[in-house]
């Protein structure tokens, strides 16, 4: 009989622990990305938060990057997310929605 040493996660398979699909500044992973981010990050907001079946009026915001990340397992602290948030929000918006991205194609969305 093995212990349990890791509680599960809500939609992360089990107790698997995954990580981001691509890096906070991984910008060229998909340019179409990274230039609606840049110039339209309201509708980019408004993408990710309608992926995520929430209402496009709160955005794509710290609590809506949390709450993806402890759903699939990423690594992290609420107060890494507030400062990806607050200082870079742009890159945090875009790797959020090229993560929704990657892991539609692999379906695991």
């Amino acid at each position: 009989m093995n212990p349990v040493v890791t509680q599960p996660r809500y939609g992360a398979g089990g107790s698997t622990v995954s990580d981001w699909q691509t890096g906070s500044f991984d910008c060229c992973a998909d340019m179409g990305i990274c230039l609606c981010g840049t110039f339209f990050p309201l509708c980019l907001s408004c993408q990710i938060a309608s992926d995520m079946d929430e209402c496009c009026l709160c955005g794509a915001s710290v609590a809506m990057r949390t709450l993806y990340r402890t759903r699939y397992g990423i690594p992290g602290s609420i107060c890494n997310d507030f400062l990806m948030m607050m200082c870079f929000p742009n890159c945090a918006l875009c790797q959020l929605k090229r993560d929704i991205k990657r892991r539609r194609e692999m379906n695991a969305f």
